[in-house]
């Protein structure tokens, strides 16, 4: 073996790696150490080192060129499904999405850690909101519970497997957070951690592997992006055995954004009804908007494809393809072309037989910094990379590949920003960080309740770590008690209401609210077969928000990225172990 991937390495220009190799009996362990590298970045990658390098020489030579990945390609506007929160046709689909979830599979890319976020964690661990705590890898398998919960209507629950990518710098904290809080609530049986491993860094246009300047016998190596979840999903061979369970389904989604689960029963209803073989979740995008747009692109060759165009190539692409004003929008106000959350799911049984025909192999990029226009030599090292999004790029024109839009405030607050980079956002433009992901929250919670006939205060604006949001009343509730638009419709009846500096955090499946008027904090605790009206009216103090400035070292990270945390002054606890009926009302005062 050893031999073979020597000579290999030296058939494709790689002599250079040994040129200052001492003679045997000189560093032997080193060399081990080295070959031992090369026998990983070799495995690892879908058809060895050796194509990685002819990929990447390949690849530097197009980019050298200037070469335009889009030549030949006619961009129009895909086909796909645009969804109206609350309507007849979206609780249609809500609830086929449901019923579809004990035939799927969910896939969290999570290789990434805090730090752009000003976080030393791993981002999964970061509180998706501060009322309660909840981080987001909670938030995540929460829902897939309740959805695997719903979907097998009293039937023994089929067990919704769980697969997380993790990478080096997250694997052993995302195998901690999980074990330490006994996987929240899953079998640990259900979840998979599926580790990927760095590509190989290129020196020059040559692609020759770049060693690491303190160590000869090692290779500089660098992530390779999300889509290595494909090959490692295909390589694992676990997508045969979902096959061999009867799954149809494979949902695939990011860290950091904690309304993506609203968004999932419909879309899931989406792909089933209309029988696609790839659905991207996407949301309505501006025009120029700093969002990838899900484009069809036909070649002068015939072959055509629904792929992620970024946002900076889409714009010249449509002017070069006689649309002179380029990327603009439309009478609605939007750009016809749908942003791209990268949140996919796909068909099972399609996805598998693409698979097996290209490995698990994404299309990939080279992004070099060249030192100057000759482009010559790199400023630094550069490595290939692939995106998940771009699954579809190999497809046969035969594959039903379409979207589901939904609006932003339902389903897209991610978390990606620090506090100084948000703050520098242009008005009016989301700003993706961590005070908007949590109010965002609020917001679609506050404006589902509205939706449900609970008169909900409007919301006040306020500067958060220099970023201007919307504060809403600060609603929570646990994924089984609002799971679907129906599900909450059915646990609120008549008149209620909820002040703007109100707290509201529901943690129970059973729990019915009804004529409350809440001004303050109300926490609702109750064990699953606890059935609970809450009515009357609530004044508290309640929790009161207060700033918090980013550089306060005093404050922990979590509260620092945020801008705010909540001084929890008085507050109405009301909780239930016990099974029964407490449909008593609990005209409960509490005096200011």
């Amino acid at each position: 073996m050893t031999q073979e991937l020597v000579k290999m390495l030296l058939d494709n220009g790689q002599e250079h790696v040994f040129r200052d190799w001492p003679g045997p009996g000189v560093d032997d362990d080193k060399k081990k150490a080295f070959i031992d590298q090369v026998t990983r970045l070799d495995s690892s990658y879908p058809g060895g080192l050796q194509a990685y390098i002819k990929n990447a020489k390949q690849l530097l030579a197009d980019s050298k060129a200037g070469k335009n990945p889009f030549d030949g390609f006619t961009p129009s506007v895909p086909t796909g499904e645009t969804l109206t929160f609350a309507d007849e046709n979206f609780i249609k689909y809500e609830e086929a999405g449901v019923q579809e979830a004990q035939k799927a599979a969910f896939v969290l890319v999570a290789g990434g850690l805090g730090e752009r976020l000003g976080y030393s964690g791993i981002k999964v661990a970061l509180p998706a909101e501060t009322t309660t705590g909840t981080c987001f890898l909670q938030h995540y398998i929460e829902y897939i519970l309740a959805l695997q919960e719903a979907s097998s209507q009293g039937k023994n629950q089929t067990q919704i497997p769980f697969v997380i990518m993790t990478s080096d710098d997250t694997h052993g904290r995302t195998l901690e957070l999980l074990e330490s809080n006994s996987y929240f609530g899953m079998q640990p049986k259900q979840v998979t951690l599926l580790k990927q491993e760095k590509v190989a860094c290129l020196e020059d246009n040559d692609a020759r592997l770049a060693l690491d300047p303190q160590n000869k016998y090692q290779i500089q190596t660098k992530p390779h992006g999300h889509g290595d979840v494909h090959s490692l999903l295909y390589s694992s061979g676990i997508l045969k055995v979902w096959n061999d369970a009867g799954l149809k389904w494979v949902l695939f989604f990011q860290d950091t954004n904690g309304l993506l689960f609203k968004a999932i029963p419909s879309a899931l209803g989406v792909s089933a009804t209309k029988q696609y073989h790839v659905n991207s979740l996407a949301v309505p995008r501006k025009a120029k908007e700093a969002i990838g747009g899900i484009t069809k692109l036909t070649h002068s060759d015939g072959r055509s494809m629904v792929i992620n165009v970024e946002y900076n190539q889409l714009d010249p692409l449509l002017r070069a393809s006689g649309y002179p004003d380029g990327d603009v929008n439309a009478e609605n106000g939007y750009s016809p072309f749908p942003g791209n959350i990268n949140q996919l799911i796909l068909e099972l049984g399609p996805y598998i037989e693409e698979l097996s025909r290209t490995g698990g192999a994404i299309k990939e990029f080279v992004n070099p910094k060249y030192k100057d226009a000759r482009k010559n030599e790199f400023k630094s090292s550069t490595r290939l990379e692939c995106m998940m999004q771009d699954y579809p790029k190999t497809l046969p024109p035969s594959a039903r590949v379409g979207f589901t839009v939904m609006d932003a405030w339902l389903a897209y607050a991610p978390v990606k920003n620090n506090a100084e980079d948000a703050a520098k956002v242009p008005k009016g433009n989301p700003y993706h960080s961590a005070t908007s992901g949590e109010m965002s929250i609020y917001r679609a919670n506050s404006r589902i309740l509205k939706q449900v006939g609970v008169q909900v205060a409007d919301p006040v604006v306020q500067v958060l770590n220099g970023q201007e949001v919307e504060v809403w009343p600060r609603i929570t509730w646990k994924p089984k008690w609002g799971l679907t638009y129906s599900r909450i419709k059915s646990k609120v009846r008549g008149k209620s209401s909820i002040s703007q500096r109100s707290t509201l955090a529901i943690k129970g499946q059973n729990i019915f609210i009804e004529n409350l008027s809440l001004d303050g904090a109300l926490i609702i605790d109750a064990v699953d077969n606890a059935e609970v009206n809450a009515s009357g009216s609530v004044q508290n103090k309640g929790w009161t928000l207060e700033t918090v400035d980013h550089k306060d070292s005093k404050e922990p990270e979590v509260l620092r990225i945020r801008g705010f945390k909540f001084n929890k002054v008085d507050q109405l606890e009301a909780k239930y172990t016990e099974p029964g009926n407490f449909s008593h009302h609990i005209d409960i005062e509490t005096v200011m």
